[in-house]
């Protein structure tokens, strides 16, 4: 019923562009890479660096100021601006083959460009849920994961409850403390609600 906030990754393409917003960070690491190419690629990437840059810059004064009336004024011409950067780069022509796709993709996919600027609490990148995600992600990297079923679901509990008792602001030690102390005397789990 909310929003999902995400890469560009094709798992999502089963959600509604409506209920999506696509991620500006890892936008601006496509038109980077494309800045680093050659010719028109480089143009390409460069002129989308630069619109997501005024872009952030007005979400930026929205966050300080709350005033969603002026991010979508100065999100107009951004829009304008961007749409006709990617039209010119998804035509077919050999200056475009390398932008081609990735123009295309986000045509597709316009509207979930822009939820974050018609809807509250919607941001336009999904760092929050990224920075959830990173203790995960480099324990799966330097760990190699589980070797059973098992022990997949026994680390995806710690780490669940590693990032809820870092929200809520609680110790994950006195919290483990407090399990294995309810389950040596036969006592309920304490909930971490």
């Amino acid at each position: 019923s909310g929003i999902t906030c995400s890469d560009r990754w094709w798992a999502y393409d089963y959600l509604a562009v409506e209920r999506r917003q696509l991620c500006w960070a890892h936008l601006v690491r496509d038109f980077t890479a494309h800045s680093e190419g050659l010719a028109a690629q480089k143009q390409f990437g460069a002129a989308g660096l630069e619109i997501a840059g005024r872009l952030f810059a007005a979400w930026d004064e929205c966050r300080r100021g709350g005033d969603r009336a002026r991010l979508l004024e100065q999100a107009a011409p951004l829009k304008n601006e961007l749409r006709a950067l990617l039209e010119q780069a998804a035509r077919r022509s050999t200056k475009t083959r390398r932008q081609r796709p990735f123009a295309k993709h986000l045509l597709q996919r316009w509207p979930a460009l822009w939820t974050f600027t018609a809807v509250p609490g919607v941001e336009p990148t999904n760092n929050h849920a990224a920075r959830g995600l990173r203790g995960a992600v480099i324990y799966r990297t330097l760990s190699f994961g589980s070797q059973s079923e098992e022990g997949e679901r026994t680390i995806e509990r710690l780490l669940s409850v590693s990032i809820t008792c870092r929200l809520q602001g609680r110790s994950l030690f006195a919290y483990l403390s407090e399990v294995l102390a309810a389950r040596i005397r036969g006592d309920p789990i304490p909930l971490l609600a």
